[in-house]
C-alpha cells in the first residue's frame, strides 16, 4: 500500500526550504529518534494531553515519497511524533497539522481499506536488518490497517495483529495515539533494543505520501531505508499466548434438500514460542463465513486458479510463498482422484445414496514461523484432511462398492530464508504430500536466492526447483526440474532485466502447488522507462517493453513468442490512463489444448491493443474504463471486450462501486473430443460479468458490505474440425451438438462488529445458485430468462451468525 497502490499529485502550496537544509533533509545517514520511558497510564483518546508526551522527543521534517520524490512537508502541514515505552507496550502519538482542516479526507471503511482518507503510519522492525517490518495504520477516520511487509514479497495485508489506536480531528488538523503491545512485534532480546523505524503520512486529498526518514525512490526497498528508533531497554516480553474460541450457527436451505441447522464450536490459538517464533493452529476448522469462489465457465486446459479467502492460510504466509510452490487452496480442495487417477471411478458405475464431495474437509493446521537474531527465517506448516468416500453402484452387475475419492492426508511445507546485507536473500523449501495407502505421493525442494549489490543497483536471482511423484504405476517414480536465472538493474530511470528458464517434463508440484506448463526452455527480457518526479504535464510515467520466446524441449517448436509495449501515466489532476500493444509475429504451437500426448495444433499470428482511464477516487464519482480489441492472422476470427467500473461515494459512511465486463471471442476453436481422433471445435464465445459492491459504515467499528455477482457465458458451436499430425486443422464431418452455457449467481450480505480488539460479531446471509447446459442445439440469448432460470428451484440461502473473540493469557491470568 505505501509504494504501490497509490498515485499522487503535486501540492502546489507546498513551500520549498533552503537548498542548504533540503540537503540535509535529503542526506542518507538515518535519522535517530529516541523513545521516553513512562509510568504514566496513557488513555488512548486522540488527545495527548499527558504531561509525558510534551517532554518526549520530536521526530519531524518529514519528506515527500510520491509523487515529487525528495520534497519537503511545507510547514503549515507539519508532522510531530513522539514515542513512549513501558513494560507493556510501545505509544506513538502524532500530530498532523493542516492549516485547512475542513478538507481533512476521512471515508470511513472496514478494517484494512484506507478508502479515501487521510492517514498516519508507523513501520516497526525490532532486528533493524531492513527487511522486515511490520506497518501499523490509523486513518483521519479511526479505521485500523496492518500488514507485515518485505522487500521481497511486498505487503501482506492479511495478517493482523491486536493493537489499539484513536484519533481526533481538530481546528489545527487531527491527531492520532497508537498502542503496539509487545506481543504484536518481533525483536531480539538484546538489552538496549536498536530497533528500525519509520512514520509515514498521507495527505489524500493532494495524493501525497510524506515520510519521516527519507526514502530515495531510486535506490533500495521501502523496507531498506527506514530510521532508527532507540532508547528502549530492560523490558520483558510478557507471555504471548492468545486464544480465540469461536461461535458459529448456520441455517441451510434449498427446495430440493429443504432446510438444515448447524452448530460449530472451537477454538484457534496463537502461542509465541520466543519472542522471535509463532505457533498458530486450528483446533476446530470453521470457514464457513469465507467469500464465494467466482466460478466462470472454464474452455481452457488449466484448471481455474482460486483465491484463497481462509485466514489461516493467508495471514503471515510470506515464508511460505518463497519459490511460488504453496498453492493453499490444495488444501481441503476438490477431491484428488477423479478420472484417470488412481483408483479412477469406472465409467459404468454411478454414484448412489452421497454426492461427489466438491471439497475435502481439513481436520486440522498448525504452522511456525519467525525468524532468529542472525536473519534466518523458519517456517513450518503442517495440514491434515480427512479420508473421503463415495458408494458406487456397478450398472451391470447391480452390485455396490465404496470408492476413495481421497484418503487420509497430510501436507507439509518446510522453509528456511537466509537473509542478509539488509537486501538479500537464499531460502531452502520443501513441500511435502503423502496420502495414506497405495495413492500418489509428492515432495518437491527449491533452492531460491535473490541477491542485490550494496547500493542496489542491479539483482541477480533464480532458483532451483526438484520434484519427485510416487503413483504407484507403471512409472512410480516422476522427476523432474525447473530452474531458472534472472538478471537485472533495480535504478535509475532505464532499467533493464533477462532471464532464463528450462523446466523438465516431469516436473511436477500440482499436489500443494499450481504450475501449467512444463517440457520448455523459455527466454524473456525486459526494458522500461520511468521519470523519477513529476513533471510540468504528469506525476508520473513509466513505460515498458517485454520480449519471450519458449521452444518446446522435445521437438524444439516455437509454443510463445510475444512482444508487448505498455505505458502508464498519471496527470496532474490524478487520473490514470495508459494503454499497450501485443504482438505474436509468428505462429507458435499449443501443446497443452489436444490435451493428449506428443498432440500439438497450430496457432495463427495474433495482435492485440488495449487502452484504460482511471479517474482520480478522491471525487465522489469516479470511473474505470478498459476497452481491448484482438485479431489473428486468419479471416474472421478475433476477439474484443471492455471492463467498466463506475463508483460513487454519497457520503464518508455510504459507497457503491458497479462493474461489468463483457468479452467476446469469434472463430476462436477449442477442443471438443479426444477419445479417439482428437476433435476441435470452432466457436462464438460470449461473456458477461455484472457485479455490486456496495458499503455501509455505521462508524469505524461497523459496518455492512453488500457484494454481488451475476455471471454468464454461453458457447456458439459453428463447425467440427479434425487435428493433423503437423498441428494444422482440417474439415472432417464430425457431427454433434456442441454449444453450451453457463451462469451462476452469488449474493453476500455481512454485517460485521468488531466488539473488542481482536474480537468480532460477523452476521452473514448469502444466496447463490448455478446452471450448466451443456449439448445444445442453439443458445436462448434472451437475459430474463436466464437470469430469473438461476432463481427458480436451485437458489441455496445461508443465514449464519459468528462470534469470534480475543482472549490475552496475560488478561485472563489476572481475572483468575
Amino acid at each position: 500500500m505505501l509504494c504501490s497502490s497509490f498515485v499522487f499529485s503535486q501540492n502546489a502550496s507546498s513551500t520549498e526550504l533552503t537548498s542548504e537544509n533540503q540537503k540535509k533533509h535529503l542526506s542518507t545517514e538515518k535519522k535517530k529518534l529516541s523513545a521516553s520511558r513512562t509510568s504514566e497510564k496513557i488513555t488512548l483518546d486522540g488527545i495527548m494531553d499527558e504531561s509525558v508526551w510534551q517532554s518526549a522527543e520530536i521526530a519531524k521534517d518529514f519528506i515527500m515519497h510520491n509523487p515529487d520524490n525528495g520534497k519537503p512537508l511545507a510547514h503549515e502541514k507539519r508532522t510531530e511524533v513522539r514515542v513512549l515505552y513501558d513494560n507493556d507496550a510501545i505509544y506513538v502519538g502524532a500530530m498532523m497539522y493542516d492549516d485547512e482542516p475542513q478538507k481533512i479526507m476521512r471515508e470511513i471503511t472496514q478494517r484494512d481499506d484506507d478508502g479515501s482518507t487521510d492517514f498516519f503510519g508507523v513501520s516497526v522492525n525490532g532486528y533493524n536488518d531492513g527487511q522486515q517490518e511490520f506497518r501499523f495504520l490509523v486513518t483521519a477516520a479511526g479505521v485500523q490497517w496492518d500488514a507485515n511487509a518485505n522487500s521481497t514479497t511486498g505487503e501482506d495485508t492479511s495478517w493482523d495483529a491486536i493493537w489499539e489506536s484513536n484519533v481526533k480531528v481538530t481546528d489545527q488538523g487531527w491527531c492520532a495515539e497508537i498502542k503496539l503491545p509487545y506481543s504484536a512485534l518481533r525483536f531480539s532480546k538484546d538489552k538496549d533494543k536498536i530497533w528500525g523505524i519509520q512514520f509515514f503520512r498521507q495527505l489524500r486529498r493532494y495524493r501525497q505520501l510524506y515520510t519521516w526518514n527519507y526514502v530515495d525512490n531510486n535506490k533500495g526497498s521501502f523496507e531498506q531505508q527506514s530510521g532508527i528508533l532507540e532508547g528502549i531497554k530492560d523490558i520483558n516480553t510478557p507471555t504471548r499466548l492468545f486464544f480465540f474460541p469461536y461461535a458459529s450457527v448456520y441455517e441451510n436451505s434449498n427446495k430440493i434438500n429443504g432446510s438444515k441447522t448447524e452448530l460449530k464450536l472451537g477454538m484457534d490459538i496463537k502461542y509465541g514460542i520466543s519472542d522471535a517464533f509463532t505457533l498458530d493452529a486450528i483446533l476446530v476448522p470453521d470457514f464457513g463465513q469465507t467469500a464465494f469462489d467466482n466460478q466462470i465457465l472454464n474452455l481452457g486446459p488449466f484448471e481455474q486458479q482460486l483465491n484463497e479467502n481462509r485466514p489461516f492460510f493467508t495471514e503471515g504466509t510470506d515464508l511460505f510463498n518463497k519459490g511460488n510452490l504453496f498453492y493453499s487452496r490444495r488444501i481441503g480442495g476438490r477431491p484428488s482422484l477423479r478420472g484417470g487417477k488412481v483408483n479412477q471411478i469406472k465409467g459404468e458405475d454411478e454414484i448412489i445414496e452421497s454426492k461427489y464431495p466438491e471439497r475435502i474437509n481439513l481436520l486440522n493446521a498448525i504452522k511456525i514461523s519467525g525468524r532468529t537474531k542472525q536473519g534466518l527465517g523458519i517456517g513450518f506448516l503442517n495440514a491434515i484432511t480427512e479420508k473421503a468416500s463415495i458408494t458406487m453402484l456397478d450398472t451391470v452387475t447391480q452390485q455396490r462398492r465404496k470408492q476413495i475419492v481421497e484418503p487420509l492426508s497430510n501436507y507439509n511445507i518446510i522453509t528456511l530464508d537466509q537473509r542478509f546485507n539488509k537486501n538479500s536473500s537464499v531460502t531452502f523449501i520443501n513441500t511435502n504430500v503423502t496420502r495414506n495407502g497405495e495413492f500418489r505421493d509428492a515432495n518437491v525442494s527449491a533452492l531460491v536466492f535473490d541477491l542485490n549489490t550494496k547500493k542496489n543497483t542491479y539483482n541477480l536471482s533464480g532458483d532451483f526447483k526438484y520434484s519427485k511423484v510416487n503413483e504407484f504405476r507403471d512409472d512410480p517414480n516422476k522427476e523432474g526440474v525447473n530452474t531458472s536465472l534472472s538478471f537485472g538493474e533495480t535504478s535509475g530511470k532505464v532499467r533493464f532485466s533477462v532471464t532464463g528458464n528450462y523446466v523438465t517434463k516431469k516436473f511436477d508440484n500440482n499436489d500443494l502447488g499450481i504450475n501449467f506448463q512444463t517440457n520448455f526452455l523459455g527466454t524473456y527480457g525486459n526494458i522500461n522507462y520511468r521519470i523519477l518526479k513529476p513533471n510540468s504535464i504528469l506525476n508520473s510515467f513509466n513505460t515498458n517493453m517485454n520480449v519471450n520466446a519458449q521452444f518446446e524441449n522435445t521437438t524444439g517448436k516455437l509454443q510463445a513468442g510475444n512482444i508487448n509495449f505498455n505505458f502508464n501515466a498519471t496527470s496532474k489532476d490524478n487520473d490514470g490512463f495508459g494503454g499497450g500493444l501485443f504482438l505474436r509475429p509468428r505462429k507458435v504451437f499449443d501443446f497443452y489444448m489436444p490435451q493428449t500426448e506428443g498432440r500439438y495444433v497450430r496457432l495463427p499470428e495474433y495482435y492485440e491493443t488495449w487502452l484504460y482511464f482511471s479517474s482520480n477516487y478522491n471525487k465522489k464519482f469516479a470511473l474505470d474504463f478498459n476497452p481491448w480489441v484482438g485479431t489473428t492472422s486468419e479471416l474472421n476470427r478475433y476477439s474484443y471486450g471492455f471492463d467498466l467500473s463506475p463508483r460513487y461515494r454519497f457520503s464518508n459512511k455510504i459507497s457503491m462501486v458497479l462493474g461489468y465486463n463483457y468479452y467476446k471471442e469469434a472463430n476462436t476453436i477449442g477442443l471438443y473430443d479426444n477419445s479417439s481422433d482428437i476433435i476441435f471445435e470452432k466457436r462464438h464465445v460470449t461473456t458477461s460479468t455484472l457485479s455490486l459492491r456496495s458499503k455501509i459504515a455505521i462508524n469505524n467499528k461497523m459496518t455492512i458490505n453488500i457484494n454481488s455477482r451475476y455471471y454468464w457465458s454461453y458457447v456458439e458451436s459453428k463447425d467440427f474440425k479434425k487435428l493433423q499430425d503437423d498441428g494444422s486443422l482440417s474439415y472432417t464431418n464430425y457431427s454433434d451438438l456442441g454449444s453450451q452455457d453457463f451462469s451462476s449467481w452469488n449474493l453476500d450480505c455481512s454485517y460485521s462488529w468488531w466488539i473488542a480488539p481482536g474480537s468480532q460479531l460477523n452476521i452473514l446471509y448469502r444466496n447463490n445458485s448455478a446452471n450448466f447446459n451443456g449439448g445444445l442445439s442453439r443458445i436462448d440469448k434472451d437475459f430474463s430468462r436466464n437470469f430469473n432460470g438461476l432463481w427458480d428451484d436451485n437458489l441455496s440461502h445461508t443465514f449464519s451468525v459468528s462470534l469470534r473473540y480475543f482472549l490475552d493469557f496475560n488478561r485472563v491470568k489476572n481475572w483468575i
